[in-house]
């Protein structure tokens, strides 16, 4: 499992900061790493940790879902599916929040800021 050893710091890092329910499976050529962390400052960590193993997330090898439940500073969250002629930027205007902000609550999801997919259901921190 290469792709294991080449992100075993960031399971590392994760089983560290407390992460619980831990799961990490390869399927084909991307590998697939879920479970729950104690607050948004550890899962920022965690992305952060990513991006220095892949720098821009460029290899796509990676699918991380964290979710967090604890009692850091969580933030309530709406979904919204993406229709044709969608943007970040058009969806951060018709709930009041920025662009980047809906980026950050969906990283596991949108490699790309600017590519986003009809159908996509994204999280929406509320304002």
């Amino acid at each position: 499992m290469a792709l294991q050893a080449k992100y075993q710091p960031l399971i590392d890092a994760a089983q560290a900061a407390g992460a619980t329910n831990l799961q990490v499976r390869q399927q084909g050529t991307v590998l697939y790493i879920d479970g729950e962390v104690p607050s948004e400052d550890v899962k920022k960590q965690l992305w952060d940790k990513y991006n220095q193993i892949d720098p821009d997330y460029r290899s796509g090898d990676l699918v991380m879902n964290l979710n967090v439940i604890g009692g850091g500073t969580t933030t309530q969250m709406e979904e919204y599916t993406v229709v044709s002629g969608d943007s970040l930027s058009k969806i951060g205007q018709r709930y009041g929040v920025s662009w980047q902000k809906i980026y950050e609550a969906n990283r596991d999801r949108i490699k790309n800021p600017d590519l986003i997919q009809p159908g996509w259901k994204l999280k929406i921190p509320k304002a």
